[in-house]
């Protein structure tokens, strides 16, 4: 497991002390995230977009139409990806000292694509498992023009950081006696009661992510 490599992109100037640069850390984050936000300019315009993603080993996956404008400028320019994961809000004594607790990453890099048909296959299935673990075996795989019809990209991770807020209040010592609840309010994603299509009636239900708890 290869460590990202530092560089000035990557070095955090604002509270340096919540930098993480280890590969546990950083995969930790990814792997708990659903979509992710790609930062790229086209023609001389910045545009930032969200999109599902996933990892699988030193790389970041997603995909998109063979003619999209997107894809086709992520393999041509490089790009910025960050992921955030918002675990509570820090609710001080003081307007000036609330805060947030979360986890982030950010990849810089230029996307690459796998055209390999039985590789797309076996990335597809992962992203599956992704969003629910189990189902790719109870689902109709892509068919190979399915397969022909998108296009799957993959970021390494060789460049990358994460940053990581998860304490409590820091307030100054002379706003410590305002009468004010202070303290976290934690937060967390949470999947809703299902919605099932027609038919779909006594059939197993399917299995959340493991990082997202059921109401």
């Amino acid at each position: 497991m290869s460590k990202p490599s530092a560089s000035p992109r990557t070095e955090v100037r604002r509270k340096p002390q919540r930098a993480h640069h280890d590969t546990a850390t950083i995969h930790a984050i990814i792997d708990q995230a659903l979509v992710c936000q790609i930062a790229f300019n086209q023609g001389g315009s910045v545009h930032c977009l969200p999109t599902a993603c996933w990892r699988e080993g030193e790389y970041l996956y997603i995909h998109g139409a063979n003619n999209s404008r997107l894809t086709q400028t992520l393999l041509e320019e490089e790009c910025a990806v960050s992921i955030t994961h918002l675990d509570g809000l820090v609710l001080a004594r003081s307007a000036f000292h609330h805060s947030m607790n979360y986890r982030s990453v950010v990849i810089y890099g230029r996307f690459t694509a796998e055209d390999d048909p039985d590789a797309k296959a076996a990335a597809f299935k992962a992203f599956v498992e992704h969003v629910s673990p189990g189902r790719s075996s109870l689902v109709r795989p892509p068919s190979r023009a399915e397969l022909a019809g998108t296009r799957l990209l993959r970021l390494a991770l060789d460049e990358a950081v994460a940053k990581i807020r998860n304490w409590g209040v820091e307030d100054s010592e002379e706003d410590m006696a305002i009468p004010v609840w202070a303290g976290v309010q934690p937060l967390a994603l949470t999947a809703s009661p299902l919605q099932p299509e027609p038919g779909s009636g006594g059939r197993m239900p399917p299995a959340a992510p493991v990082f997202i708890g059921r109401a």
